[in-house]
């Protein structure tokens, strides 16, 4: 059993690959995909996004403003209100991406430490996006105290130092198609050292798809993939990573 710990299903192509969310979810489950999380990126979206998978109880979902999306309509009372729904098992997709706007830095704190005032108010974890902002991610985490509801960085990309620092916080790693790329090689090295117990695998679909779908939309389908190159970097049996990144979901999100 496998579980996608990060997908964007609003963002699928439903006019030409898929038929309706429920066709993702089976093509998902024909390669042993029982379980997926759906990301919010906007406000604005969440609703839409909320009725595509309310009546599948495999599919959980997040609720967050992308720091890229930081401009876009937010009111406090309506995060928290849509936060607390039952099908949301975690706040954001939420943190800091300087590299393509660090113009909006300001802005982006201050929504990042919304964020994660709301998760602890709400005992939800986190799902943090970093790029180019290692140590300010880091800083708003430990003046947040976000150790006392955890999360994920999604979409690792960073050193090993950021790994460890953000562990030691209570997070977890999630891995995606990235790891899969030939030109790889650090975030290749970096990964063979990260404590499986640690770690997720997720597509960010419909982006970053990883060999040998280069090119192609992401899928939740293709979390497989990802799962057996992690086995391969870190010489493990593919099964031992399914189980154990699964679990690891669970006791993050499911309190399982």
């Amino acid at each position: 059993m496998l579980i996608d710990s990060h997908c964007h299903l609003d963002k699928l192509n439903y006019e030409d690959l898929h038929i309706d969310v429920a066709d993702v979810l089976h093509k998902a489950k024909q390669v042993g995909v029982q379980e997926m999380l759906t990301v919010g990126v906007t406000l604005e979206a969440f609703p839409k996004m909320l009725s595509m998978i309310e009546t599948f109880d495999q599919i959980h979902a997040s609720c967050g403003v992308h720091p890229l999306d930081c401009e876009s309509e937010f009111d406090l009372g309506l995060f928290k209100q849509y936060a607390s729904h039952e099908k949301v098992v975690a706040v954001g997709e939420t943190g800091l991406d300087f590299f393509y706007q660090p113009e909006t830095a300001k802005r982006q704190v201050e929504l990042f430490e919304q964020h994660v005032e709301v998760a602890n108010e709400l005992s939800k974890p986190l799902i943090i996006h970093t790029r180019n902002a290692r140590e300010e991610t880091l800083d708003v985490l430990r003046n947040g105290h976000a150790e006392r509801c955890g999360g994920v960085i999604h979409c690792f990309t960073e050193d090993l130092a950021f790994a460890k620092a953000a562990m030691e916080l209570g997070f977890y790693i999630s891995l995606s198609g990235i790891i899969t790329f030939k030109q790889a090689t650090e975030l290749q090295d970096v990964v063979k050292q990260l404590p499986l117990e640690r770690l997720l695998v997720e597509t960010d679909s419909p982006f970053l798809a990883p060999i040998p779908h280069r090119g192609k939309e992401n899928q939740p389908a293709y979390v497989a993939d990802v799962a057996k190159f992690l086995a391969k970097l870190q010489q493990r049996d593919v099964k031992e990573v399914e189980e154990i990144t699964t679990n690891n979901f669970k006791r993050l999100f499911l309190n399982g």
